[in-house]
């Protein structure tokens, strides 16, 4: 199996006057050999976070999560991931439509292979 690495823009949501059409790197990642269960999203400057791929699909289609890590939709096109750390709370917004990519390319992945 192999790993899956995308590469995605998304636009921190805060209170300090950022513009709008300013967006940050960020890299998702899925290995099916190291944790299939998991997926792993990285933000600029800040350790990679590791949390459930059944999370970031619920998470898509209503409110999932507590504790570290939150997603839900917002809107129609967007969604939202939200990072708790002793550090504060990092709340990102994405593309719906890049965050299905990758999770479709990650379940294409983790597919056995038939012969």
């Amino acid at each position: 199996m192999s790993v899956v690495e995308q590469y995605a823009r998304a636009h921190i949501v805060s209170d300090v006057d950022i513009a709008e059409d300013e967006a940050i790197p960020v890299v998702l990642r899925y290995d099916p050999d190291t944790d299939p269960r998991s997926v792993r999203v990285g933000l600029p400057g800040t350790d990679e976070w590791t949390f459930s791929r059944a999370l970031l699909e619920q998470g898509l289609r209503a409110p999932a999560g507590s504790g570290e890590v939150r997603v839900w939709p917002c809107g129609r096109v967007q969604a939202v991931l939200e990072f708790h750390s002793a550090h504060g709370v990092s709340v990102v917004q994405f593309e719906q439509k890049a965050l299905l990519r990758f999770l479709r390319r990650t379940y294409m992945a983790a597919a056995p292979v038939r012969s």
